[in-house]
């Protein structure tokens, strides 16, 4: 069941939040589901190189609230606002609001995203870059941001062959049946001149032991990552300093009692 299931669906309300937060009667529900697909869409389209991870859609009381969490901010914005100004107005005219508002979060640490990883590796394949070595390079940097494991699955025309396969490449952990596991999930296709190649990203970010804020957009505590690298770090900066009670004189050298020599 964990191999079939995406594993952010199959998280929603243990340890994930939901990225479309509003609430509708059975007349409006579809309009509204409509309306956030076309808003995704959009703006993945619209801003194809912006680092784009995910985007979360709120709606309160007749406002629109899009947050977008984006890797590169300044693509985004533009100079002086411009470009935000811009996509608020094209939103306005494709969701016939007048009250739109659109937040832009900052992602420090892309490589542990399985939506960046992701796209990363099909910029490479569209790019003509050997795919094991693309794969290769984004397990390495995020093995090295922190993660507890990855897997990358790629299937299609691999190399231009002229028949299809897959391949998949992991290192590390990534246990999909434990639900307390933080586990990033991604699908994503490359294209290039011989074809489609889909890609796949399953991203193991380490286990939440307590109560967790499913708010998507909450950004005020730390990653499970970096609280286990502070805990680790705390334990190690209070761990009392070895003494070599093996040697003579109180820890002098074994000429004699005296102090050690520098």
């Amino acid at each position: 069941m964990g191999q079939k299931a995406n594993p952010i669906g199959n998280r929603l309300g243990i340890i994930r939040g939901w990225e479309s937060n509003w609430y509708a009667s059975k007349k409006d529900y579809a309009n509204k589901l409509i309306e956030d697909n076309k808003i995704r869409t959009y703006l993945n389209a619209r801003i194809n190189k912006g680092g784009i991870a995910k985007i979360v859609i709120e709606r309160t009381l007749g406002k629109l609230i899009v947050t977008i969490h984006t890797s590169k901010p300044g693509i985004i914005i533009g100079k002086g606002g411009n470009e935000v100004d811009r996509i608020k107005e094209e939103l306005k005219k494709l969701t016939s609001k007048d009250d739109v508002q659109i937040n832009i979060l900052e992602i420090r640490r892309p490589e542990l995203d399985a939506n960046i990883v992701g796209d990363t590796i099909a910029r490479q394949i569209e790019n003509r870059i050997n795919y094991k070595r693309a794969i290769k390079m984004a397990i390495a940097s995020t093995l090295r941001m922190g993660a507890e494991g990855i897997k990358v699955k790629v299937s299609g025309r691999l190399g231009g062959a002229e028949i299809a396969r897959s391949e998949e490449i992991k290192q590390g952990r990534v246990p999909l049946h434990t639900y307390r596991m933080d586990i990033d999930y991604a699908s994503i296709f490359a294209l290039t001149v011989y074809g489609k190649i889909g890609i796949k990203v399953w991203i193991c970010k380490g286990e939440v032991l307590g109560k967790r804020e499913l708010n998507p957009n909450f950004v005020g505590g730390k990653s499970d990552v970096s609280d286990r690298r502070d805990r680790r770090e705390g334990d190690r900066n209070e761990r009392p300093e070895r003494r070599d009670d093996r040697r003579g004189g109180g820890g002098g050298d074994r000429r004699g009692g005296g102090e050690r020599r520098r």
